[in-house]
């Protein structure tokens, strides 16, 4: 068994290569040859934090089976550290043999950006150059170089509730700093949410006409990024129905308002990449990509990395 840690998972896994392998596995997806159940939460009484468990199989010559355990704590960055902490771990699918073990905070932190480039590569407007992201941490800066890597020298924006985050990630990355959401969006063709935002910051009347809006922060059916204006009157795209349905606050409490249901979600992301439906159909056109963040993502990371890892000596090997 080869154990990679957060270092040699940076090391390894670039974000060109990441988007390309989570094109071809969502597509995939979409044709039926990945199984991806809903992630199992377990949040104990009392307690601010929760346990994630999020699997995935993959059969063909090469079976595969993922799991990425992760527990959620909201107060780390106060403590310079990421709020999801865990590892990602890869079986052999036709032994069941432990083949690795990684740090799971790259790994969750490169592969959703490279969805989110994904989505705006497929949805977004052609000649897409202002790109708002909202939010300052580390799937923030994430998403900048997402932008970066399916987009020609986009015009970055940031804003963050506190201003000294977004003045250090601006710093960082080369970007301008936004006073306001309003003034951030205004004529954004693309906007990233990375929020931990609870009550909608995004309102519909703010975007531009034609935007596409990657809404990441909210991956719990009890909070939102997004109004329920963007939600119902957006093209709504999204990496898994089922996931959608169940665990999007962005779609669950527009749903329990009676602005949507089950037939608004446009169609999966997968679907579009593998012909199956169109995308973007007008100029004008408002799209949304609802990210949950999948199982099958981590499972197509984590074999890229180990690849990787095996040939060119990163890591520690084991005997398990």
């Amino acid at each position: 068994m080869i154990v990679l840690s957060e270092r040699d998972v940076r090391e390894l896994l670039d974000m060109e290569s990441c988007i390309e392998a989570m094109t071809d596995v969502l597509a995939a997806l979409a044709r039926g040859e990945l199984f991806n159940p809903l992630r199992s939460i377990a949040r104990p009484p009392g307690a601010d934090t929760l346990l994630g468990l999020m699997p995935a199989y993959r059969g063909g010559s090469s079976p595969a089976f993922g799991l990425k355990e992760i527990v959620v704590v909201p107060t780390n960055p106060a403590r310079g550290l990421d709020t999801h902490m865990g590892g990602v771990l890869l079986h052999d699918g036709e032994t069941g043999e432990l083949v690795a073990v990684m740090n799971a905070s790259p790994i969750t932190e490169i592969r959703t950006a490279a969805v989110s480039a994904v989505a705006t590569r497929a949805l977004a407007r052609p000649g897409a150059q202002r790109v708002a992201i909202l939010g300052a941490g580390a799937q923030a800066r994430g998403h900048v170089h997402a932008m970066r890597a399916v987009l020609d020298d986009p015009e970055i924006r940031v804003w963050a509730r506190s201003l000294d985050a977004a003045e250090e990630l601006a710093r960082q990355v080369g970007a301008t700093v936004f006073p306001s959401v309003d003034s951030a969006l205004f004529g954004a063709e693309v906007v990233c949410t990375t929020t931990a935002a609870t009550e909608p910051i995004v309102e519909k009347r703010w975007l531009a006409r034609g935007a596409h809006v990657n809404a990441v922060g909210s991956c719990f059916p009890t909070t939102r990024e997004l109004d329920t204006e963007t939600v119902a009157h957006a093209s709504f795209f999204t990496d898994r129905r089922e996931s959608c349905l169940n665990e999007a606050g962005d779609y669950v409490l527009a749903a329990a308002e009676g602005a949507v249901g089950p037939e608004h979600i446009t169609a999966e992301l997968g679907e579009v990449l593998a012909g199956m439906h169109p995308g973007r159909e007008h100029e004008d056109e408002l799209t949304v990509f609802e990210s949950l963040g999948i199982a099958v993502e981590d499972l197509a990371s984590a074999e890229l990395v180990v690849r990787r890892a095996r040939e060119r000596g990163v890591g520690t090997e084991v005997d398990f």
